[in-house]
């Protein structure tokens, strides 16, 4: 797997695809993600598409997602106060 910075601008990710959960709400709060030749994962923010993107390897992403639909993260989203 070819060695990417993170962080690196996502234009430069020649032939990514880019998707959004079909969960993502209209004003453009959340990511998107691309699978990368090299079966890498691409993750960008929907605001700032030609921003930085963030690369992880396949077990990454996942152990990232098998860990959310356990609930790993759900205190992230609960609202306090």
């Amino acid at each position: 797997m070819p060695q990417f910075a993170n962080g690196i601008p996502a234009g430069r990710l020649k032939g990514a695809v880019w998707r959004k959960s079909a969960r993502s709400n209209p004003s453009g709060n959340c990511v998107e993600v691309a699978r990368l030749a090299d079966g890498g994962v691409a993750v960008r923010n929907s605001r700032d598409p030609q921003g930085p993107a963030l690369i992880y390897t396949r077990a990454e992403m996942s152990a990232f997602i098998n860990g959310a639909k356990d609930g790993d993260f759900d205190d992230l989203t609960e609202i306090t106060g």
